[in-house]
């Protein structure tokens, strides 16, 4: 599904990827292992190459949105995660037992993507006129939102879900650090969406920036 010209919703296994197609092509999020497949019958669809494919951005460090990382960056796109993810999932299964958490389990279970290039908070990715990286920890230490201002589009990976058919926080389960990624929401609402390119949901279309503003001011 194209939401807006050169910006598709992918659907990978277990997550949406954001497939941006430009002169090469820009992948947010990579799915489960197995994801290759789908997104090649997607590029064979609208007339692209997997070897066109230059980039994947991973929001977070979860099995369910970079598992597929190693399969679709074979034919040599660049892998951008903040550090911070990156070094959690070097985590040993010692020192995730010891932590006594289930983030660091979470990380230990998720295959490493291997070799990756840093993104932090501030820095633009030369895609879709300037996509900002916005550090939003918490649902893993490493979560990104991406913000493409020239279009009002914000791709929030896991830092925010719908439930009952309202946008809130990430899950409270299975985020590292519960309190902190409600509190990373204030990042976001300085920002002014027409568009919250979620994860696992339909795109949120209502409302955006006073959505943002309530989740922001409840976080406390």
């Amino acid at each position: 599904m194209e939401l807006v010209p050169n910006v598709h919703a992918v659907k990978l296994l277990s997550c949406t990827g954001y497939l941006i197609t430009e002169e090469r092509l820009t992948l947010i999020d990579a799915g489960l292992p197995g994801s290759r497949r789908p997104l090649e019958r997607y590029l064979r669809r609208i007339g692209r190459r997997f070897d066109e494919l230059e980039r994947i951005v991973c929001t977070h460090g979860h099995l369910d949105h970079i598992g597929g990382v190693r399969e679709l960056a074979a034919g040599g796109a660049g892998v951008l995660i903040h550090p911070d993810d990156a070094a959690g999932l070097a985590v040993t299964f010692r020192e995730a037992v010891r932590a006594r958490a289930l983030g660091p389990l979470l990380h230990y279970f998720t295959p490493h993507p291997g070799q990756t290039m840093p993104i932090t908070h501030g820095d633009t990715i030369p895609v879709l006129g300037g996509l900002t990286v916005v550090h939003t920890p918490g649902h893993t230490p490493g979560s990104v939102c991406l913000w493409a201002p020239k279009h009002r589009i914000l791709f929030t990976g896991d830092v925010l879900q719908v439930i009952r058919r309202r946008l809130t926080y990430a899950s409270s389960i299975f985020s590292h650090d519960y309190a902190a990624a409600r509190q990373a929401v204030s990042r976001l609402a300085q920002l002014d969406p027409e568009v919250i390119a979620l994860a696992h949901y339909q795109p949120w279309t209502v409302d955006c920036r006073a959505t943002l503003d309530r989740l922001a001011q409840a976080a406390g």
